[in-house]
């Protein structure tokens, strides 16, 4: 049986492939912040400590575009 977390994991990357994808930058955002913190749930379950920080910076990185963008 699969662990809910390995799902999590390839949600993640679907949502971040779908933000590469998508065209507007503010859309890209939320699919690459949302698939962060999913495969940051399952790097956590690995415990994989360099792809947690990875993936923390990620997300911030993100969100900080995401919030740069909304002000504008």
């Amino acid at each position: 049986m699969i662990s809910i977390f390995k799902l999590i994991g390839a949600l993640g990357l679907i949502f971040i492939s779908i933000g590469i994808l998508t065209k507007k930058r503010k859309t890209q955002n939320i699919y690459y912040i949302t698939g962060g913190l999913c495969l940051e749930a399952y790097s956590i379950y690995i415990g994989d400590l360099v792809f947690i920080v990875l993936q923390i910076i990620f997300i911030v990185a993100a969100g900080y575009d995401f919030l740069k963008l909304k002000i504008q």
